[in-house]
């Protein structure tokens, strides 16, 4: 499958000089660092549940503008710099 990740400028170089120091591809390093991670039981917090605070103030998103859609929601926030 393919899909766009968006990663760190200076974690997306070392993880490209540390493939082709394994003789490796960027996508199996990955791989392989997703499959560690998710092989780990995840450790549970000994701190208590936090309820957040709601807001009701109203409002909502802007029209046209998608949550789902990170790719045009990233565009969106950099077209405002």
């Amino acid at each position: 499958m393919r899909t766009t990740v968006r990663l760190d400028d200076r974690l997306l170089e070392r993880a490209r000089k540390e493939a082709a120091r394994r003789g490796a591809t960027l996508t199996s390093l990955i791989e392989e660092g997703l499959q560690l991670i998710l092989r780990r039981p995840l450790k549970h917090s000994a701190r208590s549940h936090v309820t957040l605070p709601e807001c009701r103030a109203g409002g909502g998103t802007q029209p046209g503008v998608d949550l789902n859609d990170s790719v045009a929601l990233l565009d969106r926030m950099e077209e405002r710099r």
